[in-house]
C-alpha cells in the first residue's frame, strides 16, 4: 500500500475552525462542538452534557486540586444537594444574594413539601449547619473541609458553555478558625493554592483583586478573586476566597471553648475553584487558530500515534510503539478511515500534546516523526530515543504553555484619567487602571456609571502590589482614595 499524501483534497474542511484571532466567539462555539467538549442539545436551557474529552481533563484537574488541598489539611466530605429554606434564611444577606438564582424543590412525588428545598447554589448553609455539631474546642481548630460538587443557579444572563451556565462543577472548601489572624492565614493559603495549581500546573496567569463592597460574595465580609484575561479582552473570574461574615457563625451557633475555657465564635473562610469554568479558561487561553492545546498533566490524551498508511507493517509498527509509550503516558493509535491530513488536523484541534507519525520511510530509517502541539513543531528523532523524548515533552509542555500565556497581560493594562480614555481601552480589549473615589458603598454610584456608559465593571483593588492613589476619581472628580481596575467580564 502507498502512503496517503496530505493534500488539500484529503483534508476535511469540516474540521477547520474559524480563526480565533478574527472571531473569538465563533471559534469558542466551534471548538466546544467540534472537539466534542460538550453537547448543548439537552432540553433544559443552561444545562450541558459534558462529553468525555472535557471530562477526562476535568477529572485530572479535580485530582490535582484535591491532592493539594488534602496536603494542606483539608478533609473531603459529601454534603446533601438539597438545602432547607430555613437554612438559607439564617443569614439574611446570603439569602438575599442568592434568592433570584435558586432552583426550588417543592414536591416529593405528588406530595407538596412542608418546606421548600433549594438545589444548592453554594453550600455555606449546609457545611455550617454541621460545623456546630463537630466543633467544640480550640483543639478542633482549624477545621478544614472541602467537597467536590455541582451547584445550580438560575442565571438569567445569557448562558455560554463552561463559562456561564445553570449547573457547574467545582470544589468548595470551608474552614473554621479560632482567630481572625488564623482566618487571614487561610485566605493567603487559598491564594497560594491558586498560584500553585491554576498558574503553575494549568498554566493560567491571573491577577488577584479584592472585590469592592457591592461585589462581595453574598454573606462575605471581604471577597478576593483571581481574574484570568481572555484574548478578546474580557476577564473571567476564577477561584475566589472569602472572609465569611461573623453573622454566619452566630446564626449557626458555631462556638468553641478557647484556651481560657471561654466560649467564642469561630471565624470562617471559604474557597471555590470552579473546575468547569477553569477548564473554559484552559481552552481559551492556550487555544490557537488550530484548536485546543493542553498542559501535559491534564491532557485527556497525551500521545496519539498516526499510521500514515494502512500497510500492515505500518499498523503493526504503530501498535508496537503504543506498547512502549503506554508505560509512561496515555496513548492511542488512530486506525480510523480518515486520510493522514485529516488525522493531523483532527488531533491538533483536540490539543493532544504529542503526535507520532508512522510511515514506511520512517521504518526504513529507524527514525520517528513527532509533532509537538505546545510548540507547533515537527521533529525527527531516533526510535530508540522515544521514551526519553516523551519524558522531556512531559516536563516542558506545561511550562511552555504557561510562559506563552504569561504574555497575555503584557501591554493590556492602561492608565486612564477619564471615561473617554477608559472607553477606548476597554473597546481595544484592555484593562483600565484608574483613580477611584471609594470601593466602599460610597463608590457604588460611580461604578454604576462605568457599567452603564462603558459596559465594564470595577474589578477591585490589586493585592500583589501596594498602589498609592493620586489625583481624582475617574467618574465623579472627587479625591481618589483607591486605584482600581476596570474590565469587561463573562
Amino acid at each position: 500500500m502507498t502512503e496517503k499524501k496530505d493534500t488539500k483534497q484529503n483534508r476535511n474542511s469540516k474540521e477547520l475552525l474559524t480563526k480565533r484571532s478574527e472571531d473569538f466567539s465563533a471559534w469558542f462555539s466551534e471548538i466546544v462542538q467540534k472537539a466534542e467538549l460538550a453537547d448543548m442539545r439537552y432540553n433544559v436551557k443552561g444545562f450541558l452534557v459534558f462529553q468525555p474529552w472535557s471530562v477526562f481533563s476535568m477529572e485530572k484537574m479535580y485530582d490535582i486540586y484535591e491532592e493539594v488541598l488534602q496536603k494542606k489539611g483539608h478533609k473531603p466530605y459529601y454534603f446533601p444537594t438539597l438545602i432547607p429554606e430555613k437554612n438559607l434564611k439564617k443569614e439574611s444577606s446570603h439569602l438575599g444574594g442568592f434568592t433570584p438564582e435558586v432552583f426550588w424543590v417543592t414536591h416529593g412525588g405528588e406530595t407538596e413539601l412542608d418546606e421548600k428545598l433549594a438545589l444548592r447554589p453554594t453550600s455555606e448553609t449546609v457545611f455550617y449547619q454541621m460545623f456546630k455539631y463537630w466543633i467544640r474546642s480550640y483543639k478542633d481548630l482549624p477545621f478544614k473541609t472541602y467537597q467536590r460538587a455541582n451547584v445550580f443557579r438560575y442565571d438569567t444572563k445569557a448562558t455560554r458553555p463552561f463559562l456561564r451556565g445553570r449547573e457547574f462543577y467545582w470544589i468548595e472548601a470551608h474552614c473554621a478558625h479560632a482567630s481572625l489572624q488564623d482566618a487571614e492565614k487561610q485566605v493567603k493559603e487559598d491564594m497560594e493554592t491558586t498560584e500553585e495549581v491554576m498558574h503553575q500546573i494549568f498554566g493560567l496567569p491571573f491577577i488577584f483583586f479584592e472585590r469592592p463592597s457591592w461585589d462581595k460574595f453574598p454573606g462575605a465580609a471581604r471577597t478576593f478573586a483571581a481574574d484570568v484575561l481572555n484574548p478578546d479582552g474580557r476577564v473571567v473570574q476564577q477561584p475566589s476566597t472569602h472572609f465569611i461574615s461573623n453573622e454566619f457563625s452566630r446564626a449557626f451557633d458555631i462556638r468553641f471553648k478557647n484556651k481560657d475555657e471561654q466560649e467564642d465564635y469561630v471565624y470562617i473562610t471559604c474557597y471555590g475553584p470552579a473546575i468547569s469554568r477553569i477548564f473554559a479558561s484552559i481552552a481559551i487561553v492556550h487555544g490557537d487558530d488550530k484548536g485546543l492545546r493542553f498542559p501535559w498533566k491534564i491532557a485527556p490524551l497525551q500521545v496519539v500515534i498516526v499510521p500514515v498508511s494502512d500497510d500492515e507493517k505500518v499498523v503493526k509498527k504503530a501498535k508496537m510503539l503504543e506498547e512502549t509509550v503506554k508505560k509512561i503516558a496515555s496513548v492511542e493509535v488512530d486506525l480510523s478511515e480518515k486520510s493522514a491530513g485529516e488525522k493531523f488536523n483532527y488531533w491538533e484541534m483536540k490539543g493532544v500534546p504529542v503526535r507520532i507519525d508512522v510511515g514506511l520511510k520512517d521504518m526504513a530509517s529507524k527514525n520517528i516523526t513527532v509533532f509537538r502541539r505546545d510548540l507547533n513543531k515537527k521533529e525527527i528523532i531516533s526510535e530508540k530515543s522515544l521514551t526519553g523524548y516523551i519524558k522531556k515533552v512531559a516536563d516542558e509542555c506545561g511550562k511552555n504553555l504557561r510562559e506563552q500565556a504569561d504574555k497575555l497581560f503584557e501591554g493590556k493594562i492602561k492608565n486612564v484619567k477619564n471615561l473617554e480614555e477608559m472607553k477606548k481601552v476597554i473597546k481595544d480589549g484592555g484593562i483600565a487602571r484608574c483613580g477611584f473615589c471609594s470601593v466602599g458603598k460610597d463608590g457604588e454610584k460611580c461604578a454604576g456609571v462605568i457599567e452603564k456608559e462603558i459596559g465594564a465593571e470595577v474589578r477591585g483593588t490589586r493585592l500583589d502590589e501596594k498602589e498609592k492613589p493620586n489625583g481624582e476619581c475617574v467618574v465623579c472628580g472627587e479625591e481618589a482614595k483607591e486605584i482600581v481596575y476596570v474590565a469587561r467580564s463573562y
